[in-house]
């Protein structure tokens, strides 16, 4: 036997193929053949890609609209080599040279300046032009800029048990918005495309046909809600958790009627809250009075306060909050 084993080659060994029930593979967890019956994200949004990448954040990124406006103006109306750029904004000297070669063929059109989700909860500004972003992603960002719409963020690979990356945006994302690392960054999956004049969904139509048949008619939002409440859903996280490691999510199909319908409005109210455009969300008593630094030294929890450093804190946060 020893012999044999010696002679064997990859070419000549006799492979048997395993039927999915056997039980190697226990290894990845239960509910493997149930969880690849489900919808898997990039199937059902058809189109999708990952973030902005500009190459260039200190220059062509801004908190303030009027500041960006100000600094492109100066760009295109001034003499400034990419030396100056790289010394004034800190930029590589790749995208500095790139820009200024770049320089004679921009229109200066202050309607290309755009919200940009840089992180959650953190609405930017960016110039949306590809002769000064780096990687814009046209083809499916500017579904975001030609009407309202609502984009799905996800990942392909969650990095560890406890960290889930999913979001929402109403705006063109940035590479990273969440967390960028060795399994790769975030992806943006638009609800609606804007072709020709007309808002058609960006939805699997075979998928979207096969849940109606089980729940009945269904706008857009709806299946995007369910989708999301289920991806928040911390049992859905639990079962999953191993298969969630290595590929783009999925969903499972609704089973019935009646529960499919329970979990939209859930969604909805996570989704607008994600948004910062729920009700909720005005009527917060959450206060930061205290004048500072504003330097996040070891934040703590005490008394309904979060304390960023000795003298600031944010003030009518719950425990439940702060828990979370």
């Amino acid at each position: 036997k020893f012999d044999v084993l010696c002679s064997a080659s990859i070419e000549t060994v006799r492979w048997n193929k395993l039927p999915p029930e056997a039980e190697v593979w226990k290894i990845e967890g239960e509910g493997k053949l149930e969880y690849e019956q489900g919808i898997s994200i990039v199937e059902l949004f058809e189109k999708n890609t990952t973030g902005i990448v500009t190459m260039g954040d200190a220059f062509i990124v801004d908190e303030h609209k009027v500041k960006l406006v100000n600094r492109v103006n100066d760009f295109l109306e001034n003499s400034i080599q990419d030396f100056d750029l790289q010394t004034k904004y800190g930029l590589g000297k790749n995208y500095a040279k790139w820009i200024v070669d770049n320089k004679n063929s921009i229109q200066n059109d202050t309607s290309k300046v755009v919200p940009f989700a840089y992180r959650p909860f953190d609405i930017r500004y960016t110039y949306f032009d590809n002769k000064l972003v780096w990687r814009p992603r046209t083809n499916v960002m500017k579904h975001f800029i030609l009407g309202d719409n609502v984009g799905l963020v996800f990942r392909r690979q969650q990095p560890t048990d406890k960290d889930f990356y999913i979001f929402s945006s109403k705006f063109v994302i940035s590479d990273g918005f969440i967390r960028s690392d060795n399994k790769g960054s975030e992806s943006i999956a638009p609800l609606y495309l804007y072709e020709n004049g007309d808002k058609v969904p960006n939805l699997n139509k075979e998928i979207v046909k096969k849940i109606e048949d089980v729940v009945g008619q269904l706008t857009p939002e709806d299946l995007f809600d369910y989708v999301y409440v289920i991806l928040h859903s911390p049992a859905y996280r639990t079962k999953y958790g191993e298969f969630l490691k290595n590929d783009f999510p999925r969903v499972p199909y609704p089973s019935n009627k009646k529960d499919f319908w329970k979990l939209v409005p859930l969604g909805a109210r996570l989704r607008n809250l994600h948004l910062l455009v729920a009700p909720e969300v005005s009527l917060s008593n959450t206060s930061f009075p205290v004048a500072g630094s504003d330097i996040v030294a070891s934040p703590i929890f005490k008394n309904q306060r979060i304390y960023i450093n000795d003298e600031q804190y944010w003030e009518g946060v719950s425990e439940q909050v702060w828990n979370f």
